[in-house]
């Protein structure tokens, strides 16, 4: 892939459900996680989606100026975590947070190499497969309860697991 392209299932300018505050969330193309009772199986195929210029993605960015922060999703974005890592620190010079899902757990992460410069952008990362017998809709910013909400900042400062508080219906 061209270094200068990301593989995406989508794009949503103005989403309120994909993390805290106003977010444009970016849904890469690729899983290989499968999960049973995935919200979107269609964005498992690697080779599918829209390849798209990186730049006319922070265009669409900064021609909104609600935004808190953008959010990746998909799809599992860490299949493509150097395009990401462009577009987060993009993101980050103009002030605005990240927040990431995957449905590597945190730990696995810490271990992969290829990941570490688009782990260290974000701030908030929701990880964990989606498991269907643990889904409840009572749940913010995540389909089943072992997911965590993760705020990494927190967690890179303390050299420990520190879960960000998202006030759930279901605990």
């Amino acid at each position: 892939m061209e270094s200068n392209k990301i593989r995406i299932a989508g794009l949503t300018d103005d989403s309120i459900v994909d993390g805290k505050g106003f977010r444009f969330v970016i849904f890469t193309q690729g899983c290989l996680h499968h999960c049973k009772g995935c919200h979107n199986p269609e964005t498992w195929a690697m080779d599918a989606g829209t390849l798209m210029d990186i730049t006319d993605i922070e265009k669409k960015i900064e021609s909104n100026g609600l935004l808190d922060g953008i959010t990746f999703s998909g799809g599992d974005p860490f299949y493509q975590p150097k395009p990401c890592a462009e577009i987060a620190k993009w993101a980050k010079n103009r002030g605005l947070n990240i927040w990431a899902y995957t449905g590597f757990l945190y730990e696995e992460l810490l271990n992969m190499p290829e990941v570490k410069e688009f782990l260290d952008l974000v701030d908030v990362l929701i990880d964990g497969p989606f498991i269907l017998e643990e889904k409840s809709l009572l749940l913010n910013f995540r389909g089943s309860k072992n997911q965590r909400v993760i705020d990494l900042n927190e967690t890179r400062k303390q050299n420990k697991i520190v879960l960000l508080e998202v006030d759930d219906t279901d605990k």
